[in-house]
Protein backbone atom coordinates (compact mmCIF):
# COMPACT_ATOMS: atom_id res chain seq x y z
CA UNK A 1 0.00 0.00 0.00
CA UNK A 2 1.05 3.53 -0.56
CA UNK A 3 2.07 5.64 2.39
CA UNK A 4 -0.52 8.26 1.50
CA UNK A 5 -3.32 5.68 1.63
CA UNK A 6 -2.16 4.53 5.07
CA UNK A 7 -2.05 8.09 6.37
CA UNK A 8 -5.54 8.86 5.09
CA UNK A 9 -6.90 5.64 6.59
CA UNK A 10 -5.30 6.45 9.94
CA UNK A 11 -6.71 9.98 9.94
CA UNK A 12 -10.20 8.76 9.12
CA UNK A 13 -10.00 6.10 11.84
CA UNK A 14 -8.84 8.55 14.49
CA UNK A 15 -10.78 11.66 13.52
CA UNK A 16 -14.04 10.00 12.48
CA UNK A 17 -15.53 9.63 15.96
CA UNK A 18 -14.30 13.08 16.94
CA UNK A 19 -15.99 14.66 13.95
CA UNK A 20 -19.24 12.80 14.45
CA UNK A 21 -21.91 14.82 16.16
CA UNK A 22 -22.59 13.88 19.75
CA UNK A 23 -25.99 12.29 20.34
CA UNK A 24 -28.63 14.67 21.59
CA UNK A 25 -29.90 14.55 25.14
CA UNK A 26 -33.20 13.16 23.95
CA UNK A 27 -31.44 10.22 22.30
CA UNK A 28 -29.43 9.55 25.46
CA UNK A 29 -32.60 9.47 27.55
CA UNK A 30 -34.20 6.95 25.17
CA UNK A 31 -31.08 4.78 25.24
CA UNK A 32 -31.00 4.90 29.05
CA UNK A 33 -34.65 3.87 29.28
CA UNK A 34 -34.00 0.90 26.99
CA UNK A 35 -30.99 -0.11 29.07
CA UNK A 36 -33.05 0.00 32.27
CA UNK A 37 -35.69 -2.23 30.64
CA UNK A 38 -32.99 -4.73 29.67
CA UNK A 39 -31.55 -4.63 33.20
CA UNK A 40 -34.96 -5.34 34.71
CA UNK A 41 -35.52 -8.26 32.35
CA UNK A 42 -32.12 -9.67 33.30
CA UNK A 43 -32.95 -9.29 36.99
CA UNK A 44 -36.22 -11.19 36.49
CA UNK A 45 -34.43 -13.96 34.61
CA UNK A 46 -31.77 -14.27 37.32
CA UNK A 47 -34.39 -14.24 40.05
CA UNK A 48 -36.31 -16.98 38.26
CA UNK A 49 -33.09 -19.01 37.94
CA UNK A 50 -32.43 -18.55 41.66
CA UNK A 51 -29.09 -16.78 41.22
CA UNK A 52 -29.03 -14.38 44.19
CA UNK A 53 -25.59 -12.96 43.45
CA UNK A 54 -26.56 -12.06 39.91
CA UNK A 55 -29.81 -10.49 41.13
CA UNK A 56 -27.87 -8.25 43.52
CA UNK A 57 -25.45 -7.27 40.75
CA UNK A 58 -28.33 -6.56 38.37
CA UNK A 59 -30.02 -4.36 40.97
CA UNK A 60 -26.83 -2.33 41.37
CA UNK A 61 -26.53 -1.96 37.60
CA UNK A 62 -30.15 -0.85 37.35
CA UNK A 63 -29.57 1.67 40.12
CA UNK A 64 -26.52 3.08 38.32
CA UNK A 65 -28.44 3.27 35.04
CA UNK A 66 -31.27 5.14 36.75
CA UNK A 67 -28.78 7.68 38.07
CA UNK A 68 -27.37 8.07 34.55
CA UNK A 69 -30.90 8.53 33.21
CA UNK A 70 -31.53 11.24 35.78
CA UNK A 71 -28.33 13.05 34.79
CA UNK A 72 -29.13 12.73 31.08
CA UNK A 73 -32.65 14.07 31.62
CA UNK A 74 -31.19 17.06 33.41
CA UNK A 75 -28.70 17.62 30.58
CA UNK A 76 -31.45 17.31 27.96
CA UNK A 77 -33.56 19.83 29.84
CA UNK A 78 -30.62 22.22 30.02
CA UNK A 79 -29.99 21.68 26.30
CA UNK A 80 -33.61 22.53 25.48
CA UNK A 81 -33.39 25.59 27.69
CA UNK A 82 -30.24 26.77 25.89
CA UNK A 83 -31.87 26.19 22.49
CA UNK A 84 -34.91 28.15 23.58
CA UNK A 85 -32.84 31.08 24.84
CA UNK A 86 -30.56 31.15 21.81
CA UNK A 87 -31.59 33.83 19.33
CA UNK A 88 -32.82 32.22 16.14
CA UNK A 89 -32.83 35.41 14.09
CA UNK A 90 -31.81 38.98 14.61
CA UNK A 91 -34.63 41.37 15.16
CA UNK A 92 -34.48 45.10 14.69
CA UNK A 93 -36.61 47.58 16.47
CA UNK A 94 -37.99 50.57 14.67
CA UNK A 95 -38.78 53.90 16.23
Amino acid sequence: MKLQTLVVAALVALAGPALAQAPSGKDQVKADKEQIKKDKEQTRADRKAGNKDAVAADKEKTKADKQKLKADRKAAKQERKMDKNAPTSTTTTTK
